[in-house]
């Protein structure tokens, strides 16, 4: 009986190399993208808001400046 040896064919590199083009471009791209926008939103996150709290607060329910609601005639 005859020995039938079946070589595969030369594989095409080109596809990895694609690959490897394509996803170093997105590692870039994210890479800036942290930069640009994921530094100063972490720096401006990490700072503490400020509140402005009055001295006095005026709570004077008989203001009298004639903006009090009428009563109801009867």
């Amino acid at each position: 009986m005859a020995t039938i040896v079946n070589t595969p064919p030369a594989q095409d590199n080109s596809a990895n190399s694609t690959g490897f083009i394509v996803a170093l471009l997105a590692l870039l791209l994210v890479g800036y993208l942290f930069f640009a926008y994921g530094l100063p939103a972490l720096r401006n996150a990490t700072s503490s808001p400020q509140i402005n709290v009055p001295d006095s607060v005026d709570v004077n329910i008989n203001g009298g400046g004639g903006n009090a609601p009428q009563q109801p005639s009867q």
